[in-house]
């Protein structure tokens, strides 16, 4: 699979788990909501600040983005 379809997979589903829309997610990560939703669906390429930013919105740690 390619890491950014399942990075943006993974996103999702950690979202959904924590009960957030993309726009509250989004808010929490200072990032736009089509930012968030592009990397959701897997045609943008994050950067790492971003997905560092994502994963202290999620509160998780930024190895469970990239988990199975």
């Amino acid at each position: 699979m390619d890491v950014v379809a399942h990075l943006g997979k993974r996103v999702r589903h950690l979202r959904t788990i924590a009960g957030v829309s993309q726009e509250e997610l989004a808010f929490r990560a200072g990032m736009k909501r089509s930012y968030l939703s592009d990397l959701e669906r897997g045609t943008r390429n994050p950067t790492i600040r971003a997905l560092g930013r994502i994963a202290a919105a999620l509160d998780v740690h930024p190895v469970e983005l990239l988990k199975d």
